[in-house]
């Protein structure tokens, strides 16, 4: 690709294509880059499409050996992306999500095929489905009131034995974590991995916690100090409905799950007996509807009690952000395709669809002058805000069925036009100033 070809390409993507091949072992990278970007330009998940859609320049077998046999790790890719994250966007405060989601199977031999419950509760589904339950460990970012979740690792939950999506979900903290050591971050999960073993491994771990409970969950009042003999007091009185009631209702309008949404809520630090008896910071919340009437309650617990109520309630609100992620990696990058005879290259072609879809993510996020005329292609959307869909879109003007490898430089290790050297600034576009 030559100069006009690739003035309006983002230089963030260049860089970032160029610090995710260090993951990967030199003698691997062209072959890794033809494949992203192979995952990156289609809507499916089959390995072909990604083989077809650049310009292959080595045979099929070589692209299946690499993904069965190569000597490369799949949670290193993973950990890359979220150093590329940490790099491309410093901030103060960083939020990680959990959860999980089920991709489809009607087959028993695909790799973690099992029968799993549907919690979603959604219409004309059936109760219990077949398919392959994937534990997620995602990186929330936001520029304004824009909110986007970055896919960072993705396990298969297995069904033998003691390992399930707890364990699957501490075994992805015990990768990412470090990674944010001295940083001040928290972790986002719904009612389900609100657990005492999840949350105390988070807060080992140095992570801050920030999740819905159960309304029943057993509070306490802090025990009175007395100076009686004998063994003291580990709670107090148990928080009742009455006392709660009692506590100053604040009405707030937060920008969450979309749009504006105005909340009622209390908040107040009491003992958890799920949690031993660690302090937390309780938030009782209510969403007021569109007639004026209010939904049911919802209780949020946060292990940080320095935080207010409302940044607690604006801080979970972050959380929705994954399940727009699970939607667009099933249903635009090819997850329900995704199909493989074997646990550990089903985890390898994953992981590069998910990087595949951090890319534009980040991008999106990113959206100065040249990604914006990247993500242009349709006049009818210029007031609409850049996605990562429009900008796979833009991509696949430049990069459709080029050769991804005569792109990448081993000496210099760096992935760019090899007319132009990468380091250097673009060049002026000479249309725009004659």
């Amino acid at each position: 690709m030559d100069y006009k070809g690739y003035r309006h390409i983002p230089r963030a993507l260049f860089d970032a294509i160029t610090f995710l091949a260090q993951a990967v072992p030199k003698r691997s990278v062209p072959t890794f880059l033809e494949l992203l970007f192979g995952a990156m330009l289609t809507q499916t998940g089959f390995v072909t499409d990604a083989y077809l859609a650049v310009n292959s320049v080595r045979h099929w077998n070589s692209y299946y050996k690499w993904l069965h046999f190569g000597k490369w790790s799949w949670v290193a890719l993973g950990c890359q992306t979220a150093r590329l994250a940490l790099q491309m966007f410093p901030r103060r405060r960083w939020f990680l999500m959990i959860d999980d989601t089920i991709v489809f199977r009607s087959s028993k031999k695909a790799p973690g095929s099992a029968i799993h419950h549907q919690h979603g509760n959604k219409t004309n589904r059936p109760t219990f489905v077949r398919g392959q339950c994937w534990v997620t460990l995602a990186l929330n970012l936001s520029k304004g009131f824009r909110s986007l979740g970055i896919p960072l690792l993705s396990r298969l939950a297995r069904q033998g034995g003691n390992s399930g999506k707890l364990v699957a979900a501490q075994t992805l903290l015990r990768v990412v974590a470090p990674l944010f050591r001295g940083l001040q971050t928290f972790l986002l999960m719904d009612s389900w991995y609100m657990r005492c073993n999840l949350i105390t491994y988070a807060m080992e771990s140095g992570l801050s916690v920030i999740g819905q409970v159960r309304k029943d969950t057993a509070l306490f009042h802090a025990p009175e100090l007395t100076r009686k003999r004998g063994r003291p007091r580990k709670y107090g009185d148990r928080v009742s409905a009455d006392w709660v009631a009692s506590l100053p209702e604040v009405r707030q309008q937060f920008a969450i799950y979309g749009k504006t949404q105005t909340v009622h809520y209390r908040s107040a630090i009491v003992l958890a007996r799920f949690l031993k008896g660690r302090p937390v910071r309780m938030v009782w919340s209510q969403l007021e509807k569109e007639d004026g009437t209010r939904t049911q309650t919802s209780l949020i617990l946060s292990t940080d009690i320095t935080l207010s109520g409302a940044r607690v309630i604006l801080g979970y609100g972050r959380r929705w952000s994954i399940e727009d992620l699970f939607n667009q990696l099933k249903n635009r990058w090819g997850w329900k395709e995704t199909w493989q005879q074997s646990r550990q290259v089903l985890h390898r072609w994953v992981q590069i669809l998910s990087v595949s879809y951090a890319i534009p993510q980040l991008l999106a996020l990113l959206n100065d002058a040249k990604v914006s005329y990247l993500a242009s292609f349709a006049p009818w959307r210029q007031k609409q805000p850049v996605t990562a869909g429009r900008v796979r879109q833009g991509l696949q003007r430049f990069f459709g069925h080029v050769n991804i490898r005569a792109m990448w430089n081993p000496k210099s290790g760096k992935f760019g036009p090899q007319k132009w050297p990468v380091e250097d600034e673009y060049p002026p576009d000479r249309a725009k100033a004659a």
